[in-house]
């Protein structure tokens, strides 16, 4: 999916899931718009709902429908969950020790490839500090450090990654100034090493820093605040609307409508409509 993507200078949008009818509208909007997608779980999330869970819905959904979906744990640090997760069925695992030092991040991501190829299941890494929050760490804006493009060449030729997400300037959550992206780093990285790149922090970016990055070279790109936005605010919006209503599936309607709008916007953003 993601080598595809490269190649043909677009990207596969990987939007976190959050429960049934979340999972449900990325499928959906995917199905429509004829594109590959992919679903995306924080570790919360896997410990919420539990492994099996997770895996029988979007077993369940992409069964329904004729393009690609692949099902890919993001930014996880507990190689028990990274295990748990590979054997009830993910078809992508993040290992992500890129607090770690250099050597240690290395260690720790070989090991998890290990893991996951006798199940056929890719691999992604990091490298650099990508800022804002992810999951419960707290990455300090003034603590962060861009990838080195020489560390990054002698990762991905150590680990044999899949994809690789390079910390090149963008941060997980809302923006709260103008982002500042190294596209000289994202260039060198995705030239040197010829791994299929994420590009994290996705949520709040311009439609031009979007196009160029992927025109650099990242296949992927990771929204997942823009979901969750989507999901309080289309439950909220119908109910304030609607106050005198209580019929919960015209309000998971309306939220499954939220999201839906502002994921099938994304995939034709990033060129991957029409791709699957």
């Amino acid at each position: 999916m993601l080598s595809k993507a490269a190649a043909g200078r677009y990207a596969v949008g990987a939007f976190n899931v959050l429960d049934y009818n979340s999972t449900k509208a990325v499928v959906q909007a995917a199905e429509e718009l004829a594109a590959p997608v992919i679903l995306q779980t924080s570790a919360k999330t896997v410990t919420f709902w539990g492994p099996r869970a997770l895996v029988g819905w979007v077993t369940e959904l992409a069964g329904r429908v004729k393009v690609p979906v692949a099902l890919h744990l993001d930014h996880c640090k507990d190689l028990d969950l990274i295990r748990d997760c590979i054997e009830a069925g993910w078809t992508s695992v993040m290992i992500d020790a890129s607090a770690r030092p250099f050597e240690e991040n290395l260690a720790l991501s070989r090991q998890v490839v290990e893991m996951a190829r006798p199940k056929d299941v890719t691999v992604e890494a990091e490298l650099g500090a990508i800022v804002g929050v992810e999951d419960e760490l707290h990455v300090k804006e003034q603590d962060s450090h861009l990838a080195d493009p020489r560390q990054a060449m002698e990762f991905c030729a150590k680990v044999k990654l899949d994809c690789f997400a390079p910390a090149i300037g963008t941060a997980h959550g809302i923006y709260k100034g103008e982002p500042k992206i190294a596209y000289h780093i994202l260039q060198e990285v995705a030239t040197s090493t010829r791994v299929p790149i994420a590009l994290h922090g996705g949520t709040g970016l311009s439609d031009e820093v979007f196009r160029r990055c992927i025109a650099l070279g990242c296949a992927k790109v990771n929204i997942s605040t823009q979901i969750k936005y989507a999901f309080i605010d289309g439950f909220v919006g119908y109910h304030n609307a609607h106050s005198t209503q209580y019929d919960p599936l015209k309000v998971l309607q309306a939220q499954f409508d939220e999201m839906k709008k502002g994921i099938a916007g994304n995939i034709k953003l990033f060129g991957s409509a029409g791709k699957a």
